[in-house]
């Protein structure tokens, strides 16, 4: 037997982490190329400048209703901001509000009081670091309390700062349906969206698909009678009849 000697340095070292492996993607062909064009023609045409169904007036009121919109409707969250930033529509006004009256306000939203300790938190780093302004930079953004990449993209897109496709629920299904991803994560997604979207359609993407996702390819019975690129979609054959 081949004796092997572990000194304790290797048995209490950390492993290594291991390198994510890049996801191959195929370049789309030119007919495909042709189609994914086509797709967002229509959704143009039928909406040319889509935008958020959450209401703000301000940087401000955009994030935080984006921020309690995790997990909830658009439309719980504009029942319960209706009434908040008619008393509290600035970051100096809610943290002056603080979590225990901030509950009130937002408790039919799911995880509450998780979003409350958070935007109570992110209103203290923009009065504090940015002069009660919201940084609209992505890392910044993506630095503050219950702010993801997705929360960070949705902000940016709807401002106009950057084109950017925030992948949630309705998105992630609606890209595969479409086949315009195959990816198994919301970033993957992403990527492939914003490498396959026409640059012309970068900037209301996200919109277009959320809504179409929203109201036309939903989860269980997709309305394919009445969808706009049903004779484009590989996937119809599947919901047609069932």
């Amino acid at each position: 037997m081949v004796e092997i000697a572990v000194t304790v340095a290797e048995m209490t070292a950390k492993p290594r982490p291991r390198k994510k492996r890049p996801v191959r993607r195929r370049r789309a062909s030119p007919k495909e190329q042709a189609r994914i064009a086509a797709i967002f023609r229509r959704f143009e045409a039928n909406a040319h400048d889509p935008r958020t169904e959450l209401d703000y007036a301000s940087p401000f009121t955009l994030l935080v209703s984006v921020v309690l919109s995790a997990q909830a409707t658009d439309r719980s969250v504009n029942r319960a901001t209706e009434r908040l930033y008619a008393v509290a529509d600035t970051p100096q006004k809610i943290v002056a509000l603080g979590e225990a009256g901030l509950i009130p306000y937002i408790a039919a939203i799911g995880l509450f009081r998780t979003k409350a300790k958070n935007v109570v938190a992110l209103s203290r780093i923009l009065i504090e670091d940015y002069g009660g302004e919201v940084p609209l930079e992505r890392a910044k953004l993506q630095a503050l309390p219950g702010v993801g990449r997705k929360t960070a993209s949705v902000v940016l897109n709807e401002l106009g700062v950057e084109p950017a496709i925030a992948v949630d629920t309705h998105v992630f299904r609606v890209a595969h349906r479409l086949k315009l991803s195959r990816g198994k994560t919301p970033e993957d997604v992403e990527h492939d969206l914003m490498a396959v979207a026409p640059d012309w359609a970068k900037s209301r993407a996200h919109h277009w698909l959320i809504l179409h996702g929203r109201y036309v390819c939903v989860a269980r019975r997709p309305n394919c009678a009445e969808c706009l690129v049903g004779d484009l979609c590989p996937s119809r054959e599947l919901f047609i009849g069932a």
